[in-house]
């Protein structure tokens, strides 16, 4: 991926293993004290770590999945408070609508664990917040066709490729666009920027108002809710004026590594993604019957 650069860090914890390993004592702890309200039973994930240095193992192996969040403390002080506070508020709204759609599933599929998905975003520390730049161009296309569904899906994503999130929710800032002298300029080109498709293919420019949050749905959100909700297959577009970068900033909320990925009682993977649906996704996202296995944790599908 050469198209952007980005700065990752967890806006929930600064070292994922040592919040896994509190947490697991905490269980522990209550299990003892016969403390049956514990808001860490829900969680099969932790009893799935047999030890603490099976984990340290797995983390150091999973780099992308456990690394600790390192900050330029001394180039950019400010960055950590600033990036956490928004990263925090981004997973706050996310469980708010994780508890919507809940309602929404509950309401669709009469065995659907009626908690799932807020569950899985309100007590996870696995989020990954990123702070992305996409390049300048530095040759700008000459043709400016019409966004159209009569245009190949690489026209749509020079910037980022088609794709779908693997994590529950991903929520998003709108982007900012930033000439060659530092200035945030409105963007110059009306074509460039976020598409989405639906699931009868149809294509979507996703133009963001100003001081909003987006949220789009990923595939762990799909398995979990039985196919009731999709993933958005997305795809950045790039300026076609030179000398133009974007700016933007996702938090993507996912279970831990060891969290089961099954189905709701009843649902098939034919009712999480159908024939139909399928053939409407870009070329270079695979279905979900090509990757998800009955009895996956979440590290094993991502």
């Amino acid at each position: 991926d050469l198209g952007k650069g980005s700065f990752y860090f967890n806006p929930l914890t600064d070292n994922l293993v040592e919040s896994m390993l509190e947490r697991r004592q905490k269980k522990n702890n209550d299990e003892t004290d016969n403390n049956t309200t514990s808001v860490l039973k829900w969680d099969e994930s932790i009893d799935s770590i047999k030890s603490e240095e099976e984990l340290k193992k797995l983390a150091q192996s999973q780099p992308g999945f456990f690394a600790p969040n390192v900050w330029p403390t001394k180039t950019i002080p400010e960055l950590e408070t600033v990036a956490k506070e928004v990263g925090i508020l981004i997973h706050q709204v996310g469980i708010l609508i994780a508890k919507c759609c809940d309602s929404y599933v509950s309401a669709k599929c009469p065995r659907y664990d009626n908690h799932k998905l807020e569950n899985v975003l309100r007590h996870s520390k696995c989020c990954k917040a990123r702070l992305l730049h996409y390049f300048a161009s530095e040759t700008p296309k000459v043709n400016d066709e019409t966004g159209s569904n009569e245009e190949k899906d690489t026209d749509f994503s020079n910037w980022c490729g088609w794709h779908n999130d693997h994590g529950s929710l991903t929520g998003l800032l709108p982007a900012l666009y930033v000439n060659e002298r530092g200035e945030i300029i409105d963007c110059p080109d009306p074509k460039a920027g976020l598409y989405i498709k639906s699931r009868t293919g149809k294509l979507v420019h996703a133009k963001l108002p100003e001081n909003s949050l987006a949220f789009q749905v990923g595939e762990t959100m799909q398995i979990h809710t039985g196919g009731w909700l999709q993933a958005t297959p997305h795809a950045v577009r790039g300026c076609n004026v030179g000398n133009v970068t974007r700016e933007t900033f996702a938090v993507f909320m996912e279970p831990e590594y060891h969290s089961s990925m099954n189905l709701p009682d009843g649902r098939t993977v034919e009712d999480t993604q159908c024939i139909e649906a399928e053939k409407w996704l870009p070329g270079s996202v695979q279905t979900l019957r090509s990757r998800w296995k009955p009895g996956m944790n979440f590290g094993e599908f991502s």
